[in-house]
């Protein structure tokens, strides 16, 4: 199994930027088994949508509302996944998860908790 701890949320103003960490942990086979990192958000009201996603080879894939705007990275060493978000937006704020999926014999999928991010206009 793999335990996932997202930080770096937070109050900003609109314009301004975050760093979300997310670090996983768990066995070695599971870890060494990580084959995409991601983050995902969920507004109130409104269903979790993907916002960025990269895998093990480093391509990556954003929505179309991030993109330009967010960047997102991978510390294979450190097993952590980041988000850098710039030019923050009101639309931005939510609760932001990290994902990731293993793939072994079978695909899993994990969550973590989830970090709030709110954008102040």
């Amino acid at each position: 199994q793999v335990q996932l701890v997202e930080s770096g949320g937070g109050l900003v103003q609109a314009g301004g930027s975050l760093r979300l960490s997310c670090a996983a942990s768990g066995t070695t086979f599971s870890i060494n088994s990580i084959n995409t990192m991601g983050w995902y958000r969920q507004a109130p009201g409104k269903q979790r949508e993907l916002v960025a996603r990269i895998t093990s080879n480093g391509s990556t894939n954003y929505a179309d509302s991030v993109k330009g705007r967010f960047t997102i990275s991978r510390d294979k060493a450190k097993n952590t996944v980041y988000l850098q978000m710039n030019s923050l937006k009101a639309e931005d704020t939510a609760v932001y998860f990290c994902n990731v999926v293993v793939i072994t014999t079978t695909v899993s999928g994990y969550w973590g908790q989830g970090t709030q991010v709110t954008v102040s206009s």
